[in-house]
């Protein structure tokens, strides 16, 4: 029964026969280059677009329970590394994307919660959400997707606690800090209220992230089917034992968020890349993003950012490793 509800309700694999059938239909062979990528882009964009509205409507309406004021009052109970966990665990109801996460952060910081438990919070936003959850198990499979969360808010509760420990608050800048009485109140919604904020949030994150589906989509069918699999193997695959620094890398110049990544990663692992190396470049996509960092410099000082920058960056690249490692008993 799950093995169905993964290949055929999250999968979709007979949307993309049906895809296939109507290609070939139009007269195109699908084992060709052209014919290939018409149905990796055909299908690909269906399934991620219908599973982004079904999430984000979803975790949008999960999300009306916990408004800012909310949450800072539950994160506010808890203290030590429990409040780091917490923190990171919220983060699991946010929007999709970095740059959505540092408004939030930005107002709990200002509302007087602890700097390592705002830090917790975002950097498991973007990173394990649950439409990551929900999509990483369409794509990879469940225990693919649940360590994955798991190791991403190992990283989140880590690098908060240690920017506690650290006593890093002179390193936020004046405003944010002198800034304790914004007013982070929010009404009680009823339920047809809750249903249309969800329904205007689908509608607002579609415009925004469509355009990054298309062109992670288009990324995705490229390398499928125009790449050789010698390439991706040599630089991304085993011979490389640098492959996992070398995704991390270059996935920080960029911006998108994990529904623009997976079809890249799934044309990456069908072309002979390592696990842990393509969910290396997912990670560095979704939390290191230079939109997301040069928002965040306008509320913590340079070297704050250096070491929220570099415990992600080394928490994403131990995690590849150990996802190479592990790679034969996952999947």
């Amino acid at each position: 029964m799950w093995d169905f509800i993964q290949d055929q309700v999250l999968g979709m694999k007979w949307l993309n026969e049906a895809i296939g059938r109507g290609v070939s239909l139009l007269g195109l062979d699908t084992a060709s280059r052209w014919g290939g990528s018409v149905q990796f882009f055909l299908y690909d964009t269906t399934k991620i677009t219908v599973l982004l509205c079904v999430l984000i409507f979803g975790i949008s309406y999960i999300q009306s329970y916990f408004p800012p004021e909310r949450s800072k009052r539950i994160l506010g109970r808890f203290h030590g590394i429990w409040a780091n966990i917490i923190g990171a665990l919220l983060g699991t109801v946010t929007p999709f994307c970095s740059c959505s996460s540092i408004p939030l952060f930005i107002g709990f910081t200002s509302a007087g919660l602890p700097l390592g438990v705002t830090f917790s919070f975002l950097i498991s936003s973007p990173m394990v959400d649950l439409g990551s959850l929900v999509l990483l198990m369409s794509i990879f499979g469940t225990k693919v997707a649940i360590v994955y969360v798991i190791m991403g808010l190992v990283i989140a509760v880590v690098g908060g606690t240690l920017i506690e420990k650290l006593h890093m608050e002179p390193y936020v800048e004046a405003f944010i800090r002198n800034a304790s009485s914004v007013d982070m109140d929010s009404p009680t919604l009823t339920q047809k209220e809750r249903l249309v904020y969800a329904k205007d949030q689908v509608v607002s994150t579609f415009k925004k992230v469509f355009p990054y589906i298309l062109l992670g989509v288009g990324i995705g069918a490229l390398i499928h089917n125009w790449i050789p699999e010698s390439w991706i193997i040599a630089v991304l695959g085993s011979r490389n034992p640098l492959g996992v620094v070398l995704a991390t890398v270059i996935g920080v110049p960029m911006y998108a968020d994990i529904f623009g990544t997976i079809p890249v990663a799934e044309a990456l692992l069908s072309k002979g890349a390592l696990l842990g190396t393509v969910l290396a470049f997912m990670m560095a996509v979704t939390t290191l993003s230079l939109p997301s960092l040069i928002m965040l410099r306008k509320a913590v000082k340079p070297k704050l950012l250096g070491l929220f920058i570099g415990i992600c960056t080394i928490g994403i690249i131990l995690v590849g490793y150990l996802f190479n490692a592990i790679q034969p008993i996952l999947i």
